[in-house]
């Protein structure tokens, strides 16, 4: 007899295993998820009627903060960790990463650590991210002072390439 799985399983989308592990904790999960040009964070809590997505912030959000930088790096997952951390302040919540394995040094872990930064408790997590050049985008900086005029001209149309300053600013003005 062949058995039918439910149709997000068939199409590769959720790990149900992974869901009920992360639903039987009782707490809310972080849900960290990466699209093409962007990243999303969104705090979510169960409801048999359906998920309650408590806070989110996408990155492509920052642009209108006065980030002028791509929003798909380490330093805007930070950012948009740290943002979405400080709507939920104070509470413990665990991180669901998805199908997508966290790696050390990645967008997944920056915006991990952004959210703890802002003073979220993450279940069984203290640093997340422990390379603050990359996580402020010194590492970013430091190229683009070595390659060509093109490869960081999005970039340098804005002026100098000073993403720890704007990541400052930004944190303390939201």
């Amino acid at each position: 007899m062949k058995t039918i799985y439910f149709r997000r399983k068939r199409q590769g989308k959720t790990d149900y295993k992974q869901r009920l592990a992360l639903l039987k904790s009782g707490k809310p999960r972080l849900v960290v998820r990466k699209t093409l040009n962007n990243i999303i964070i969104q705090i979510v809590e169960y409801s048999p009627k359906g998920d309650l997505i408590k806070t989110s912030f996408s990155s492509i959000k920052l642009k209108k903060l006065g980030w002028n930088y791509n929003t798909k790096n380490i330093p805007a997952a930070y950012l948009a960790g740290y943002l979405c951390g400080k709507n939920y302040k104070g509470k413990e919540v665990i991180l669901d990463a998805g199908l997508r394995k966290p790696t050390k040094l990645s967008k997944i872990y920056a915006a991990l650590q952004g959210v703890i930064d802002a003073g979220v408790k993450v279940q069984g997590v203290e640093i997340a991210f422990e390379d603050k050049n990359k996580l402020f985008g010194k590492t970013i900086e430091h190229y683009s002072s070595l390659a060509s005029e093109k490869m960081f001209s999005n970039y340098k149309k804005h002026g100098k390439i000073d993403m720890p300053n704007s990541i400052e600013k930004i944190k303390g003005g939201y």
